[in-house]
């Protein structure tokens, strides 16, 4: 990790007596002892304290991997644009280890690991003969649904990274190799499976303040993504229509909630509502990394105009393709996703009061001439927003995954290898996605109707990298070195590299330089991993 190695003896047993000392959020996220000589064998005497155990992973854990990185991957994808040298080096493929964004992303998602890890290993042992097995288990849950979450994002980012199940194991040798890639999904799918089994069923209700813990239902929906990655198109459909079927997510503004819109699902008082199947839960509590700094990061501030809370605003703003031609007429979606010259968003308070009209002809955002409404909720305006912190950031939750994509990842896992479908189930899947964005139903659909859907439900939402390079690298390599990749004062073009060769492969990250210096074995091939 950043300034020590994520195997160093000192991280790992200053891990292991300080797992619990991580923010707080939502659904009794707040509820947990004091963090002043905490000890662990008398700290979970109660089901609270078993339950709070996982709070920080549902925050702070995943703060420098959402504070820019994440966007970050956005520009490398197209969806955004940004001049800005610390977020811009996906934009030109230029990117490697050195790079802070990268080395904060790398050890954001190792502290996930780390974090999970101790749970599984150290937290049965810990627990008082007061706890209750069912709380017990879905505490455990959570932590291998993190740790899955985790390194699915490490493996689509850097392939082969080594498997760390108990760190305890490496105090007395921390130079490990990586592991392949398969070992890697295959403990990703171990450890959903395990989540799914400890995991408590739930049911998202309009109660919307004890939806922000993950469920059975969520690790399943996840696993149904990490089996469609891998082809494993029989698998990723039954997990998909498993969790359809239980009816515990809905659209928000589909058809049985017809009173919300897409609109409402980037608003601060829908924070963990019907749709959300897993959600970073930002709560502000005074220490930086607490909360989202996304309205201040997407938002744009023209002269004494601004969407911001901060003295800046705008660090990554919408690529010219998005602007201009993603969106077809008549798509709900385009308004409620990126800030046109025109626009009108009557609730956003700005600096001049409330109600916003987008400046037309002007550069706003990084020179983009637009802006990026998701997640962009303006000026803090009490219930509207809820409250920033002294950086200016908010409590508004970070999708990880959404109803929405499930349902597309349903379709395309019915469509397989197929080069077309008209199953009604695949369909009923993406109609249902379309209508709400107020779109006509297909009557039969492609990969490529499917793939583009996903483009536009989930734009800058952090996927559309990870889903070019899930896809044949030529047709990959094809789209991206099309996009206009500048301004809107001139257009840029640049292409990725594709290689079997790690070093030379634009669609895998460098390892961080810091790392490699401190575990050269990062560098060697990758060994398999012997499961227990």
């Amino acid at each position: 990790m950043k300034k020590k190695s994520f195997l160093n003896r000192y991280s790992v047993l200053l891990m292991a007596t300080a797992f619990l000392a991580f923010g707080s959020c939502q659904d009794d996220f707040t509820e947990r002892p004091s963090e002043d000589g905490i000890s662990l064998d008398s700290y979970y005497s109660t089901n609270e304290q078993v339950t709070s155990a996982t709070n920080g992973m549902y925050s702070r854990t995943w703060f420098q991997m959402y504070n820019k990185f994440r966007w970050a991957l956005e520009v490398g994808s197209g969806n955004m644009y940004s001049g800005s040298a610390d977020v811009s080096g996906l934009r030109t493929f230029a990117l490697n280890g050195s790079d802070p964004e990268l080395v904060n992303g790398w050890a954001s998602l190792w502290a996930n690991v780390q974090q999970a890890n101790m749970i599984i290993n150290f937290l049965p042992a810990r627990v008082g003969a007061e706890v209750d097995a069912a709380v017990l288990n879905n505490t455990m849950g959570e932590a291998y649904f993190i740790r899955a979450t985790a390194y699915f994002d490490l493996v689509r980012l850097w392939g082969p990274v080594p498997i760390i199940e108990n760190p305890l194991d490496y105090t007395s040798d921390p130079y490990v190799n990586t592991n392949t890639v398969a070992d890697v999904y295959k403990l990703i799918v171990m450890d959903y499976l395990k989540a799914i089994e400890l995991l408590a069923d739930k049911n998202r209700t309009s109660n919307y303040s004890v939806n922000g813990r993950v469920s059975k239902g969520s690790a399943k929906a996840m696993l149904s993504k990490v089996y469609l990655y891998q082809k494993d198109y029989t698998n990723a459909r039954a997990m998909a229509e498993s969790v359809i079927n239980s009816g515990e997510f809905k659209l928000l503004g589909g058809d049985l909630l017809p009173g919300k819109s897409f609109a409402d699902l980037f608003t601060y008082p829908n924070n963990n509502n019907e749709e959300s199947i897993f959600a970073i839960q930002w709560k502000g509590d005074g220490a930086y990394g607490s909360a989202n700094n996304c309205n201040t990061q997407f938002g744009f501030v023209d002269g004494t105009l601004s969407t911001s809370n901060a003295s800046y605003g705008g660090v990554f703003g919408p690529s010219q393709e998005v602007i201009l031609s993603l969106y077809d007429s008549g798509d709900l979606r385009k308004h409620e996703t990126v800030m046109v010259g025109g626009a009108v968003y009557p609730t956003i308070k700005t600096s001049l009061g409330v109600g916003l009209t987008v400046p037309t002809g002007k550069d706003l955002a990084q020179g983009s001439g637009g802006a990026i409404k998701k997640y962009c909720l303006g000026v803090v305006n009490g219930n509207e927003t809820g409250q920033i912190d002294g950086w200016a950031m908010m409590d508004n939750n970070t999708y990880v995954m959404r109803y929405a994509e499930l349902l597309l990842i349903h379709a395309e896992a019915i469509l397989g290898a197929g080069s077309s479908t008209s199953d009604a189930s695949a369909l009923n899947s993406i109609n249902q996605v379309r209508r709400r964005a107020g779109l006509s139903n297909l009557t039969s659909v492609t990969f490529d109707e499917i793939f583009l859907e996903r483009r536009k439900e989930l734009c800058f939402e952090g996927d559309y990298w990870f889903d070019l390079g899930r896809i044949d690298k030529g047709k990959a390599i094809t789209i991206m070195s099309a996009q206009n990749r500048g301004d809107r004062h001139g257009a840029r073009f640049f292409t990725p590299k594709y290689s079997e060769d790690h070093a030379a492969n634009d669609f895998y990250m460098d390892y961080p330089d810091n790392e490699v210096a401190k575990n050269p074995k990062l560098l060697q091939a990758p060994v398999p991993y012997t499961f227990k």
